[in-house]
C-alpha cells in the first residue's frame, strides 16, 4: 500500500471514530460528519451505519431505514448491521420485524450483548415478558465480568434474597466500583423495601457510569416509588435523549405522567406507540387504563377487547373490563374466560385476574355459588405471593393507641403547619371514598387528586425500620419531636403533593390506609379536614374480598383477614374519636345513599364550604378518576349495591365470626 493510501485510510478511520463518538453526545454533528465522509467515501458501510444511527437518535428512524434497507441483502450475516437496522425498524413500529431481525443477530453472534438488550426491549413492549426477561438476563451475563452476579439474580428470582445479597456484598468488598454489582444490590434493596438505600446505590452507580441505561431506568422507578415523580421524569428524559424511540422508556414515561395527573401526555405517548405497535397487547391494555381514567369508556372497552383478541391468556384485560363495574360480559365472553382457566400451572397473575373477572361475570348473571368459588380461587392465588400478617396489623393499631392518648395531643395543641389545604378521606377501600371525593371535587374550591402515598412515605421515614429494628420507631418517637419538626413535616407534605394539584385552594388525598396515621396528620396539619368513609361491615368487607387491587390491601385476600382488619380499623377510629373529639367527620355509605342531599350538605358544612348545586350533580363532573369506582361515580347514586353481599351470605360465616361480637352487635349482624 502506498504512503498516500495509508494516509487516506488513517484519515478515514479517524473521521469514523470521531463520528461514532459524537453519536452519544451530539447526534446532529454525528449525522453531518457521517454525511461528509460519504461524500468522499460513498461506499463506506460504517459511515452509513453511523448516519442511520444519527437519524434514529434524532427521531427520524425512517431516514435511518432508507439508508440501511438497500444494504440488507448484502449484510444479512452481520450482527452489528442487523442490530442497527432492527432498532430503526422498532422506531417506525415494525416491532415484529425488529424482533425477528434481532433474533437473527443473536443467533449469528450469541455474545452480542447490545442486540440481546434491544431484543429485550422489543419483546417487553410486545408483551412477551418471559422472553424479554431471558433476553435482558442474557445481556447481563455477557456484560458483567462476574458470573457470581448472574447466580445472585437467579437466587433473587427464586426468593432467596438473603443468599443473593451475601454474594453481591462479598463481591463489592473486592470490587467496590463494579457498577453491575451495585445495581444488583440496589435491585435487591427494592425487593426488600429499602428504597432509600436502593436510591443511594443507584446514584453511586450513575456517578460511576452515567451511560448505564438499565441503572438509570431502575433509578427512575425507585424515584417513583419514593413519590418523586418530577425527578423520575427527569431521569426518563435522559434515557429518551439517547434512545428517543425506545418503547420501554416511553411506556415508563407514560406511567409517570399518569401518576402526576397528566393523562393527556400519557395518552399521547400510548397513541403514538399503538400507531407503531398496533398488535402489542400490553400497550393496548395500558391505553385502556388511561382511557378509563379520563372517562372515555367506549374507547377503553375497545382497547381491552383488542388486548384480549391479541392475547386471550392475558387475564388482566378481562379483569379490567369487569373492573369497570358497569360492563357486562356475554355468555360467549364467559366461555372464552373458562377456556383460559388452568387446573394447574399457568401464570399466577393471569389466573388470578381471570378468576376475579369470572367471579364478577357470574355474579352479574346470577350464578352466585359458582361466582363465589371463582372469587375464592382468585384470592387464594393472590395469597400465595402476597401474605398478610394479622399479628403485625393488630400490633400497629395497639401501638398507635398506646403512644397517642388524648393528653399527648392536648400538650401539643396548635403545633404543626397551619395551612388548611388538604382534605383527607380515610377508611377501608370500597367504602365510598371515591364517591365522597367526586362530590367534593365538584365544588369550585376543591381539587380531586388521587390516593397519594405521601403520608405513608413520611410514616416510613419516621419509622426507620431496619433489620436490627424491624418494627421501627414510629409512632413512639413522635413524643420526642418538636413543634418545628411537625411544622416542617406539614410543609414538606404540601410541597411534595403540589405536583398533583391545580388552581383550587383545597385538595383531596383519598389514601384509605391513612386512617392509621390520623394522629400524625393532626400533628402535622391541625387545620386539615379528615373524613372517615365507612360502610356496613358485611357489604364493605365482601366488596373488598371480590375486588382485585393492583397493589397493597393484602388483607382482602381472605374473609377472616378482612373481617379482623375491619374490627381493628373500627377500634382505632374509636380511639381517634376519643383522643381528638370532633376531629373526624364520619360518613356512612348507607346514609349517603338513603339521604344524599342531607349528607352532602353536612359534608360541605364540616369542610367549611358554601353549598354549591353541582355537588348534588357530582356525576356530571368531568375529571380523571383512577380508582375501581370510576364509572360508578359518573352515574347518580343507586341503592341496588347495598345488599349484594346477601346473595353470598351462605359462604360468609368466616367473615361474620372474624368481625367479633362487638362489631356484630354494633351493626346488628347477628340479629
Amino acid at each position: 500500500m502506498s504512503k498516500s493510501n495509508e494516509t487516506n485510510t488513517g484519515n478515514l478511520q479517524t473521521a469514523l471514530k470521531n463520528a461514532a463518538d459524537l453519536l452519544a453526545h451530539d447526534p446532529r454533528l454525528a449525522q453531518e460528519q457521517a454525511a461528509e465522509i460519504l461524500k468522499i467515501y460513498p461506499e463506506t458501510l460504517e459511515a452509513k451505519r453511523i448516519l442511520a444511527s444519527a437519524y434514529r437518535l434524532l427521531k427520524m428512524p425512517q431516514k435511518g431505514l432508507d439508508v440501511l434497507t438497500p444494504l440488507l441483502a448484502a449484510h444479512r450475516d452481520s450482527p452489528g448491521f442487523l442490530h442497527e437496522i432492527a432498532q430503526c425498524m422498532g422506531g417506525v413500529g415494525r416491532g415484529d420485524e425488529a424482533i425477528e431481525t434481532l433474533r437473527r443477530a443473536v443467533s449469528i453472534n450469541p455474545r452480542h450483548a447490545d442486540a440481546w438488550q434491544s431484543l429485550g426491549h422489543q419483546l417487553a413492549v410486545a408483551g412477551d415478558e418471559k422472553a424479554a426477561t431471558e433476553a435482558f438476563e442474557r445481556h447481563f451475563e455477557l456484560s458483567t465480568r462476574h458470573p457470581e452476579l448472574v447466580e445472585a439474580i437467579k437466587l433473587v428470582r427464586q426468593g432467596k434474597v438473603g443468599m443473593a445479597e451475601r454474594i453481591v456484598r462479598d463481591l463489592l468488598k473486592k470490587f467496590p466500583t463494579d457498577v453491575s454489582a451495585i445495581r444488583v444490590l440496589a435491585d435487591i434493596g427494592v425487593k426488600v423495601g429499602q428504597l432509600k438505600d436502593a436510591a443511594h446505590l443507584l446514584e453511586r452507580c450513575l456517578e460511576l457510569a452515567p451511560d448505564f441505561h438499565a441503572a438509570r431506568r431502575s433509578y427512575a422507578m425507585v424515584l417513583m416509588r419514593q413519590q418523586k415523580p418530577e425527578a423520575a421524569i427527569h431521569e426518563v428524559e435522559k434515557l429518551l435523549l439517547l434512545e428517543p424511540n425506545n418503547p420501554n422508556f416511553l411506556t415508563l414515561k407514560a406511567s409517570i405522567l399518569i401518576r402526576i395527573g397528566d393523562q393527556a401526555g400519557a395518552l399521547e405517548i400510548y397513541e403514538s406507540l399503538l400507531k407503531n405497535y398496533p398488535n402489542q397487547a400490553r400497550a393496548q391494555m395500558s391505553y385502556g387504563h388511561t382511557l378509563k381514567t379520563v372517562g372515555r369508556l367506549d374507547e377503553s372497552i375497545a382497547a381491552y377487547k383488542k388486548c384480549i383478541q391479541l392475547s386471550p391468556e392475558v387475564g388482566e384485560a378481562y379483569w379490567s373490563l369487569a373492573n369497570l363495574k358497569t360492563f357486562r360480559f356475554s355468555d360467549e365472553d364467559i366461555e372464552h374466560m373458562r377456556q383460559q382457566v388452568t387446573t394447574e400451572g399457568g401464570d399466577a397473575d393471569d389466573q388470578s385476574h381471570l378468576a376475579f373477572a369470572l367471579g364478577k361475570a357470574l355474579e352479574d348473571s346470577g350464578g352466585y355459588d359458582e361466582s363465589f368459588k371463582f372469587y375464592k380461587r382468585g384470592n387464594g392465588i393472590r395469597r400465595i405471593e402476597h401474605r398478610h400478617s394479622l399479628k403485625v396489623n393488630v400490633m400497629e393499631s395497639i401501638r398507635q393507641v398506646r403512644a397517642l392518648p388524648s393528653a399527648f395531643f392536648e400538650q401539643r395543641k396548635g403545633w404543626g403547619c397551619q395551612d388548611s389545604d388538604p382534605i383527607f378521606i380515610v377508611g377501608l377501600p370500597r367504602a365510598g371514598s371515591t364517591l365522597l371525593e367526586q362530590i367534593l371535587a365538584s365544588h369550585s374550591q376543591v381539587e380531586g387528586t388521587s390516593e397519594l402515598q405521601d403520608i405513608i412515605v413520611i410514616s416510613r421515614k419516621l419509622a426507620g425500620k431496619s433489620r436490627q429494628n424491624p418494627s421501627g420507631k414510629y409512632p413512639e418517637n413522635l413524643v420526642d419531636m418538636t413543634a418545628d419538626e411537625f411544622r416542617e413535616l406539614g410543609e414538606s407534605y404540601l410541597e411534595t403533593t403540589r405536583i398533583q394539584r391545580g388552581d383550587p385552594p383545597f385538595f383531596i388525598d383519598k389514601m384509605p390506609n391513612n386512617f392509621r396515621h390520623i394522629g400524625l396528620i393532626h400533628l402535622m396539619l391541625p387545620n386539615s379536614k379528615i373524613i372517615d368513609a365507612r360502610r356496613h361491615p358485611m357489604g364493605g368487607c365482601f366488596s373488598g374480598f371480590k375486588q382485585l387491587f393492583a397493589r397493597g390491601q393484602t388483607f382482602t385476600y381472605g374473609l377472616e383477614d378482612i373481617g379482623k382488619y375491619y374490627r381493628d380499623y373500627v377500634r382505632l377510629m374509636d380511639h381517634w374519636d376519643e383522643a381528638l373529639p370532633g376531629r373526624v367527620h364520619r360518613v356512612l355509605y348507607e346514609e349517603m345513599v338513603a339521604d344524599t342531599d342531607t349528607q352532602i350538605r353536612a359534608l360541605l358544612d364540616y369542610c367549611g364550604f358554601e353549598f354549591e348545586e353541582q355537588c348534588l350533580k357530582f356525576y356530571e363532573t368531568d375529571r380523571a378518576i383512577r380508582t375501581p369506582s370510576s364509572e360508578q361515580v359518573r352515574k347518580p347514586i343507586y341503592k341496588e349495591g347495598l345488599e349484594q353481599w346477601r346473595h353470598f351470605e351462605a359462604h360468609l360465616d368466616p367473615l361474620k365470626e372474624a368481625l367479633g361480637p362487638e362489631v356484630r352487635r354494633r351493626y346488628s349482624i347477628d340479629s
